[in-house]
């Protein structure tokens, strides 16, 4: 069952929430259109896992990488990625899967999807309000969120 948040505030301390359910190893793909919220939500999976500086969006980067938090947090953006062979090539991708790895626009790149994972959907309502529907995926735990199970 979707959960909807009502500002960005909210959609980061959804992710902040999430957050402290997560372990190293965990991969979260976040799917949604432009502007649907993926990187609020990556924000505050940042803010709940103790990071305090500043969280951009990797777009131009593909990789921002932070270790000051309680466990490694990798946030991808893999918008202007073509393939996989981008991130293969670059090695990029062994990096998925160390600590926590979020990924935005997951689609670009299927083939590098783990089997274990969580799949998270955000849908814009309004210019503010959020659908945000969590699947957990091969043998990924089932995490609850303010009595919503994934």
């Amino acid at each position: 069952m979707p959960i909807n948040t009502h500002s960005a505030a909210e959609t980061r301390a959804l992710g902040a929430q999430l957050a402290r359910l997560l372990n190293g190893g965990d991969v979260l793909l976040l799917k949604g259109d432009m502007g649907a919220g993926k990187s609020e939500l990556a924000r505050g999976i940042a803010r709940g896992l103790g990071i305090t500086g500043p969280v951009p969006s990797p777009s131009f980067t593909i990789l921002n990488a932070y270790d000051e938090g309680r466990v490694p947090f990798h946030h991808f953006d893999w918008y202007r990625v073509n393939d996989a062979s981008e991130l293969t090539e670059s090695g990029l991708d062994e990096i998925i899967g160390q600590g926590i790895t979020v990924i935005e626009w997951p689609e670009r790149a299927p083939s590098l999807w783990p089997e274990d994972r969580l799949e998270i959907a955000i849908v814009a309502l309004s210019d503010q309000e959020r659908s945000v529907d969590m699947r957990s995926i091969g043998n990924f735990r089932t995490l609850t969120l303010e009595g919503v199970a994934t």
